[in-house]
C-alpha cells in the first residue's frame, strides 16, 4: 500500500523530487526513463526491456485496474523503480487479484507518487537519459544524488544475460495461451488457415510473452533458447525460421549473439524485434547509436516507406540503428519513425530477413501491425 512516509527520486545532476513511497521499502539506482502510455502499466512493469530502468508514467493516474495474473510479460516485474503522479487508492476489475502497491511491495521494488511528472519528463527530454536513484527509505538528497552518479549506466553493458531464458523450452506446447490461427472471421491468410504449423526457434534476449502468443496465434511452434544459444546448436534443432526476440540495455553489449545470428541468417528466414531488430543490425557490420531520451510509449507514428502506409505503434527503446550504415551493408530501410527520422524497420535484399524496431504485438492500433508476424508465416512457408 501507499505509505505516510516520503519517496525520493533524484538524479544524477543533483535534481531531487520528493513524493510519496509506496511499494517496498527499497533503495535503487538506474536510467530514468518515461511512457506515455494511458494504460498497460503491468505490462510495462514487467517487460524485461525495461531492465536496469526507473520508469516513470506520463498518465496522471495510475493502478485503477489493478493487477491480475494473466498479462504479465515475464515472471514477474523487471523495473528498478515505478514513479506516477497517483497511484490509484482503488482497484476495480473483475481479473483482479492485487493492487500495484502491493505487487511491488511483494517483488520488492520501490515506487514514489505525488511528485510533478509533467517535470520529470520534461527534464529527460531536454536533458537527456540521465542515471537517477530512487529510495522509499531514509535516504538524505546527497545521499540518493551520490548513487545517482554512481550508476554505471547502460552503455557496454549486457543486461540480456539477466533476463534471457536459462535453458531451452517448448513455450505452451498444448497452445492454450493464444486463440487458435484457424478463427474464421481473423485477419489471417488463407494459408495459415489450412493450418500447417512452422517450427520456429526463438532466441530470448528478454522477450514478452505476448510476442510467442502472437507467434504461436499465426501458425507457428514456439521453441525458446537462451541468448546464448550457438547458431550450431540452432542448427541441430532445424527450424523452420528463427525469431528474435526484443530485450534490455546496449545492442552494442552482445558480441555473442551478434555472431549467433550472423551465421543463421545465412539460413533460416529470420524476423526480429526491437532488441533483436538492432541485433541483425550488427550482424550485417552496422552501427546502433544511443537516443537522446528513447521511445516509450503506445503512440509513436511509423512510416512504411514501401506502402506509404502510416502505423501507430507500441515502442520501448533506447537506441536505434544508424540508417547510413545499414544501406551500405546491403539492407533496404523500410520504415522510420515520423517523429524524428530514426529507423523502425529494415529487410536484406538477397535473403528472407527482416526486423521492426516497434512492438507489433502490443496492439496500440490496435492491429495496426499484425500483417507483420502474417508475413513472417508467408515468408517461411514459402522456403
Amino acid at each position: 500500500m501507499a505509505h505516510s512516509k516520503a519517496g525520493i527520486l533524484a538524479f544524477e545532476d543533483g535534481t531531487v523530487f520528493r513524493g510519496r513511497a509506496f511499494g517496498a521499502a527499497a533503495t535503487n539506482v538506474g536510467e530514468a526513463c518515461f511512457n506515455t502510455s494511458m494504460t498497460g502499466y503491468q505490462e510495462i512493469l514487467t517487460d524485461p526491456s525495461y531492465f536496469s530502468q526507473i520508469v516513470t508514467m506520463t498518465a496522471v493516474q495510475i493502478g485503477n485496474y489493478g493487477i491480475n495474473p494473466q498479462d504479465v510479460e515475464s515472471d514477474g516485474p523487471k523495473v528498478k523503480g515505478f514513479v506516477v503522479r497517483e497511484v490509484s487508492p482503488v482497484t476495480s476489475n473483475w481479473r483482479s487479484n492485487q493492487s500495484v502497491q502491493d505487487y511491488l511491495a511483494a517483488a520488492g521494488i520501490p515506487g514514489v507518487e505525488g511528485v510533478d511528472t509533467r517535470a520529470i519528463t520534461k527534464k529527460l527530454r531536454v536533458t537527456g537519459a540521465l542515471n537517477a536513484c530512487i529510495s522509499t527509505e531514509d535516504i538524505s538528497d546527497k545521499e540518493a544524488v551520490e548513487r545517482a552518479k554512481n550508476f554505471g549506466g547502460l552503455l557496454g553493458v549486457d543486461f540480456v544475460k539477466e533476463v534471457s531464458a536459462k535453458k531451452a523450452y517448448h513455450w505452451d506446447p498444448e497452445q492454450l495461451q493464444s486463440t487458435p490461427f484457424t478463427v474464421k472471421g481473423t485477419q489471417l491468410h488463407e494459408a495459415a488457415r489450412s493450418a500447417e504449423r512452422y517450427k520456429i526457434a526463438a532466441l530470448d534476449f528478454g522477450a514478452k510473452y505476448s510476442i510467442y502468443r502472437k507467434l504461436q496465434h499465426h501458425g507457428f511452434d514456439v521453441h525458446v533458447f537462451p541468448a546464448t544459444v550457438s547458431a550450431d546448436e540452432i542448427r541441430e534443432f532445424a527450424p523452420d525460421g528463427v525469431f528474435l526476440s526484443n530485450g534490455p540495455g546496449d545492442p552494442s553489449a552482445v558480441p555473442y549473439a551478434h555472431k549467433t545470428v550472423k551465421r543463421l541468417i545465412e539460413h533460416y528466414p529470420t524476423f526480429g524485434i526491437c532488441l533483436g531488430h538492432q541485433i541483425i543490425t550488427h550482424a550485417l557490420g552496422a552501427a546502433t547509436f544511443k537516443l537522446k531520451f528513447g521511445h516509450r510509449g503506445g503512440n509513436q507514428p511509423v512510416k512504411n516507406l514501401e506502402t506509404g502506409k502510416v502505423s501507430i505503434t507500441a515502442q520501448n527503446h533506447g537506441f536505434a540503428s544508424t540508417r547510413e550504415e545499414l544501406e551500405k551493408a546491403g539492407a533496404i530501410v523500410t520504415e522510420v519513425n515520423l517523429n524524428d527520422n530514426t529507423v523502425e524497420g529494415l529487410r536484406l535484399k538477397d535473403r528472407p530477413v527482416f526486423s521492426v524496431q516497434y512492438h507489433p504485438e502490443a496492439a496500440p492500433g490496435p492491429n495496426d501491425a499484425d500483417p507483420l508476424f502474417v508475413d513472417f508465416y508467408k515468408m517461411v512457408a514459402a522456403q
